[in-house]
């Protein structure tokens, strides 16, 4: 106990050095007008509060022994990690911004970054992929862009976050829903009325829910969140105006763990929206584990056609749906995943790919797909990340398919 307390005090008397130099970093871009806006350095004062907080609870444990047990500091320990992970990121995409004029650029990681991440060095192996078939979509995704850390802090690794993914819906409304700590049910969330709004966590509206919820599969669709409820295989339908929930029976559908994401047990049932209209994604015991995708109407909530795929949920880290195509992800390692998959519910034909993407963290908790801005609004581990997506149809000869 005594051995890792001194670790964790000289681990603390270096962040505490690397604090006071960000903030001296910051004043001096304050001074000399070098970024491009104020939201950004609103949000990493923000984290530089948390962080001074953290260091002041070490300190009233060296003076008063109110730590009992060595996961006490094991967890205060991975909130200051956190905490520096977040700050980092925030300081150099904020001189990247200057120096570039984009929105984000990542840069790689900092010595202490790299350092207190050493075990990512093992990059886990993936099997090879079955053999490819024709594919019919060239899909490019971009850089991830980091929003910020969930509003509920480190602890709430699981979620999913977003705006109204309805073709032609007012893009200004933003909501971020993470789960328990439980990492399986959700009984709140917060909506933002503008995208700056979430970026300083102003103008808030703080939401409990009628029926719970569970799984980070959810979507805002026409003013509408979309849920699994809990414990159940019902889909629930939440009016942000006037509270009102709607439950339609999934019948035939998996629940509570039984085949899941590689990433996230517990998301059974996953909704998405795309240029065409509403998604739900299942598995059934019947068939094995394999994907199965329905097209929803909102209106009635009525199950209008069902495709099943060959490809099985737990060698899939998400879905999402875009031009009636499913996409499907997997992990390659601690650092990327990579599209993988393909199902064209037009033709009912499936294909193989491999686009591999960055991510910040190592897993995907939630991942959904926007018409209105083409772009991809992921989880990962507490952190609310974008990616921009482009498509391109491939004209494939005869002798090719």
């Amino acid at each position: 106990m005594f051995t890792i307390f001194i670790l964790l005090l000289a681990l603390c008397q270096i962040h505490a050095a690397i604090l006071q130099t960000l903030t001296k970093r910051v004043e001096v871009m304050e001074k000399e007008g070098l970024s491009n806006t104020e939201l950004n350095f609103e949000l990493l004062k923000l984290e530089i509060k948390e962080m001074q907080t953290l260091t002041k609870r070490v300190e009233v444990m060296e003076k008063e022994g109110l730590s009992n047990t060595e996961l006490n500091f094991e967890l205060l320990k991975l909130e200051i990690k956190e905490m520096i992970h977040s700050i980092s990121i925030m300081v150099n995409q904020m001189e990247d911004d200057d120096n570039n004029n984009v929105l984000v650029i990542r840069r790689e990681f900092k010595a202490l970054q790299k350092q207190l991440e050493e075990y990512e060095k093992n990059q886990a192996t993936m099997p090879n992929p079955k053999p490819p078939l024709p594919l019919a979509y060239d899909v490019n995704i971009s850089k991830p862009s980091v929003v910020q850390l969930n509003w509920r802090g480190f602890s709430y690794k699981f979620g999913a976050w977003g705006s109204d993914s309805f073709l032609g819906a007012d893009q200004g409304m933003q909501f971020v829903a993470p789960l328990n700590t439980d990492e399986r049910t959700m009984n709140t969330l917060r909506l933002y009325n503008t995208y700056n709004d979430l970026l300083i966590y102003k103008h808030k509206e703080e939401k409990s829910l009628p029926v719970s919820g569970q799984g980070g599969g959810m979507i805002m669709y026409n003013k509408s969140l979309y849920y699994n409820c809990y414990n159940t295989q019902n889909l629930c339908k939440l009016n942000l105006q006037t509270n009102a929930v709607e439950q339609k029976a999934l019948t035939d559908a998996t629940y509570n763990r039984r085949i899941s994401y590689s990433s996230s047990p517990l998301l059974d049932i996953n909704f998405a929206a795309d240029e065409t209209g509403f998604w739900v994604i299942y598995t059934t015991e019947a068939d094995g584990g394999n994907i199965h995708i329905v097209k929803v109407n909102v209106t009635t909530l009525e199950l209008m056609q069902t495709w099943s795929t060959s490809q099985d949920k737990r060698d899939v880290t998400n879905t999402f749906m875009a031009s009636e195509v499913l996409y499907a992800t997997r992990a390659l390692n601690t650092k990327q995943d990579e599209i993988f998959y393909m199902y064209d519910t037009k033709t009912s034909k499936e294909s193989y790919m491999s686009v591999p993407f960055d991510k910040m963290r190592e897993n995907v908790q939630s991942l959904s797909y926007n018409p209105n801005d083409q772009k991809l609004y992921m989880y990962n581990d507490g952190y609310l990340i974008t990616y921009d997506l482009t498509f391109k149809e491939l004209k494939l000869k005869e002798s090719q398919i």
